[in-house]
This record gives C-alpha cells, sequence and structure tokens, in this order.
C-alpha cells in the first residue's frame, strides 16, 4: 500500500511538472509573436517616416530650385508671368496668319510659339509684327522672342541671338504676266517693291551683281551702308510697310514687281502673275531673342530637338511648305 501511494505521488508531480512546462512554453510562444508583431510595426513606422522625410525633402529641395532660379532670369520671368509674349506675322499663310473672322493664329511658326510655351507650362500671347517693328519690339521689351519668317544674318546677329534654323526658303520676284518681265535681266530700269527692314532688295542687287548685271565696284555697292531708298545701279526699289500693301501696288501699276521670300510670296501668285525664273539668297529663318539672353539658350535647346526628333519636319508638311 505504501508503495502504491509513493507511486501515485511521483506520477502527479510529473503530472504537474509536465503541465508546468506547457504553460511555459505557450507563454514564450506568445511573447515572441508579441516581440515580432511590435517589431514590424515599428520597422512600417520608421520606413513611412522616412519615406515622408524624403518626400519634405525632394519638396524643399524643388522649391529652393525655383526661388534660386532654375532657369535664368529671364526665362524665369516668362514663367512668373505666366504669359510667353511672341511676335508673329499676321498675313503670311503656312508660317503666321490671322483669320480675320475668328482672328485665329494658325501657322508653323504659330504652333512653335505654342510649343515653346506649352513647354515653360505659361499661356502665349501673340503680337503682330512686320519687318520694319520686329527688332524694336524684341529691343524695348514688349514681346520675349520672335518667329515671323525672320531671317537669320550676321548684322542681324550683332543685335539679336537666333536659334538653328527650323526653316530655309529663297528669295524670288513675283511680277504681272502682262509685265514681260520673265527674269533678273528683265528688272533692268524698273522698279521693285519691298518690305521696309526686309533684306529683300539687297538680295536682288547682289544677285544681279552675281549674273554680271551690275558692276559692284563701277556702282559703289556696299552690303553695309545699302540702302534701298536710294539705289538706283540697274534697278530701284519703293518700300512698304506690309505685303500686302505691296500686292496691292503691283496691281496698281506702283511698282513693276514684288521681291521678298517666296514663301511669302506664294499667298499673292494669282493666274495674271509669276515668278521670274531665278531663285536666290537662301534665307535661313530662325527664332530671335533678346542679345545675351538665357531664353536664348532655351530656345536653341527646344529648336534642336523638335529638328532631331522630326517634329520640326512633321509641321513642314503640315503646312504645305516643303
Amino acid at each position: 500500500m505504501k508503495k502504491f501511494l509513493a507511486m501515485l505521488m511521483a506520477l502527479s508531480m510529473v503530472l504537474a511538472l509536465t503541465a508546468c512546462g506547457s504553460s511555459s512554453s505557450t507563454e514564450e510562444s506568445a511573447s515572441s509573436e508579441s516581440e515580432a508583431t511590435e517589431t514590424s510595426a515599428a520597422a512600417e513606422t520608421e520606413e513611412a517616416e522616412t519615406e515622408a522625410a524624403e518626400s519634405e525633402a525632394a519638396e524643399t529641395e524643388a522649391s529652393e530650385e525655383a526661388e534660386s532660379g532654375e532657369y535664368g532670369e529671364a526665362t524665369q520671368a516668362i514663367i512668373d508671368r505666366g504669359v510667353l509674349r511672341v511676335g508673329v506675322k499676321n498675313a503670311v499663310q503656312g508660317f503666321g496668319y490671322q483669320d480675320p473672322l475668328t482672328e485665329e493664329y494658325s501657322g508653323m511658326e504659330i504652333d512653335i510659339a505654342a510649343m515653346i510655351a506649352e513647354y515653360l507650362g505659361v499661356e502665349v500671347e501673340y503680337t503682330t509684327v512686320t519687318a520694319a517693328t520686329r527688332g524694336e519690339l524684341l529691343d524695348s521689351g514688349d514681346i520675349d522672342c520672335v518667329l515671323a519668317t525672320f531671317t537669320i544674318t550676321d548684322e542681324r546677329k550683332e543685335s539679336w541671338d537666333f536659334t538653328t534654323p527650323y526653316y530655309t526658303d529663297h528669295v524670288t520676284v513675283l511680277v504681272q504676266n502682262d509685265s514681260g518681265i520673265t527674269s533678273l535681266a528683265d528688272l533692268e530700269g524698273k522698279v521693285v517693291g519691298v518690305s521696309s527692314g526686309s533684306t529683300s532688295a539687297r538680295s536682288v542687287v547682289e544677285a544681279c551683281i552675281d549674273a554680271g548685271l551690275i558692276d559692284a565696284d563701277e556702282s559703289g555697292y556696299d552690303a553695309e551702308t545699302f540702302d534701298p531708298a536710294t539705289w538706283t545701279t540697274f534697278v530701284s526699289f519703293k518700300q512698304y510697310e506690309d505685303y500686302p500693301a505691296i500686292s496691292t501696288a503691283l496691281t496698281a501699276g506702283e511698282v513693276d514687281a514684288f521681291s521678298v521670300d517666296k514663301s511669302i510670296l506664294a499667298i499673292y501668285l494669282t493666274d495674271d502673275r509669276s515668278y521670274i525664273e531665278e531663285e536666290f539668297a537662301p534665307q535661313e529663318y530662325g527664332v530671335a531673342t533678346a542679345k545675351g539672353s538665357d531664353f536664348s539658350d532655351l530656345c536653341e535647346e527646344l529648336i534642336s530637338g523638335w529638328l532631331a526628333d522630326g517634329t520640326i519636319d512633321g509641321l513642314i508638311d503640315e503646312y504645305g511648305l516643303n
């Protein structure tokens, strides 16, 4: 009996120890799971805090860049104003034309101006210019750039910056069919209408010199001092403020011919008019900006990019300027 009771007591002790061990194991497991959960939550919190800090740092950096001038002064002024002011033509279809009814502008140069404005995230404002006023408005700061069939010349580059050319044209002469004028040689003694401030008159004289129709030495021709208003050797010129006025003068017989870039003359080509045989003086058009402006660099970057990726070729095709 005593032996049986001893065995029973030993068994009870074993069972008690086993129960204690099980309880301890369960508690340790629960404790481990709790610690893991707390560690995971802490890690997520730390990650969120890190992302928030990085985001705030990025915003701060962007703000500092804007304040310090991510762009140069001239470009930043356009962004701050919210408007890009562009000088354009309003009577040159395919380049810059303003519908007289809707007053909407259209053309290749209009689109390029809009693309520059879009890049800067601003609106675009068009100001109609002529060959005589475009440089003046740029100098006065009334406009930020010119996209108005503005031919690049060494002389003009002394006053303004120009981008890489986005289009190349040639000068020629438009006449009435009944005038009997078919070539440069037929311009002897004639009056040619040109736009004030343009290079067309000089181009005609230089083409006549190259053709042997004018002796450069005897005529005293000097490209730097050439003045259409006083030139009388072989051919003379009459200047007008805009192209429609020259076209009207040609019809009225005030001038015998109308000379400018062929893409512009195409607007005034009618069944009773024709071009002379010669085309001369390649005319490269570029975006003109204030001399030394940081905005000049941006325009150059954009035009070069759009030439490289075919965007400008697409505009040339769209407006039939090939």
